[in-house]
Formats: structure tokens, C-alpha cells, sequence
């Protein structure tokens, strides 16, 4: 089970944002959940939004550079040593947390934390063998 994120590639200069968020609101696209990584010279943003295929058209229709990539959105128990618990569970395994960041949800017992891994049929095996929720990206884009 994996869900879909959208990658754009961004010149790190005022108002680059700005032209991201207006052509996905003018596309009836809303961002579910974001992570901006950035250089000197250049951004990273990576969205879950709620129709991708809505958004990576209306994006290379504005000439921004648009990549999918398949990320997995678990269930992390919310207390102390929630997340550390998954993390050594896919260390013990050999799997490499390449970058994650966190869903935004109403309060409750658990978290939603979006990964990206280096093996990541072998990090959805493993994870749901050991009882971790892996939420599919059809439902994540609705939450």
C-alpha cells in the first residue's frame, strides 16, 4: 500500500511558493500535507494533495518541474517512543529512512507520519507484518 506525493522543483526566490499554491488553488487542488527542503539556489516541495493527477497536470501546465513518487503514510502510535519504535524496526531490517515528515490530523491516539524509503515493498512488508497501519493513499487523500 503506498500513496502518491507530489515533487516540484523550485527556484528558492520570493514568490516561487506563492505560484505553487495559487495554480493549485485556481485547479480545485488542496494540499493535504507539505515538506520543503531547500538550497542556496533551489527547492524541494513535496505535497500529498488530495487529487495528484489534478495537480501534476495544472503544475506542467504552468511550466513548474513535477515528479510522483510512491511514499507510505503509517500510523505512529502518538507518545513517547511511537516513531522510535517503527524506526528500529526498519533499521533491524536494513531499510533506510531516505526522508519523512508529518500528516497533519485531528488529535487522537495516533500520528500519521508520510516515508520515503530506499526499499519500500520490503518496508511496507515488514511494517505490516509487525501490526504497524499503512494507510492507503485513496483514504490519506480524504483524511
Amino acid at each position: 500500500m503506498q500513496a502518491q506525493q507530489i515533487s516540484i522543483f523550485l527556484e528558492n526566490k520570493a514568490g516561487r511558493l506563492l505560484d505553487v499554491t495559487k495554480t493549485l488553488s485556481g485547479a480545485g487542488v488542496n494540499i493535504r500535507a507539505l515538506s520543503l527542503a531547500d538550497t542556496s539556489d533551489f527547492g524541494v516541495l513535496r505535497l500529498i494533495v488530495d487529487n495528484t493527477t489534478k495537480a501534476e497536470d495544472a503544475l506542467k501546465k504552468n511550466g513548474f518541474t513535477v515528479k510522483k513518487t510512491p511514499v507510505v503514510a503509517a500510523l505512529v502510535s502518538d507518545r513517547p517512543g511511537g516513531l522510535h519504535g517503527i524506526l528500529g524496526l526498519l533499521t533491524e531490517a536494513g531499510i533506510n529512512v531516505e526522508y519523512m515528515y508529518a500528516f497533519v490530523q485531528q488529535s487522537g491516539d495516533n500520528a500519521i507520519m508520510i516515508f520515503r524509503f530506499d526499499k519500500i515493498e520490503e518496508a511496507v512488508s515488514i511494517l505490516s507484518e509487525k501490526g504497524v497501519d499503512i494507510i492507503d493513499g485513496d483514504k490519506l487523500y480524504t483524511m
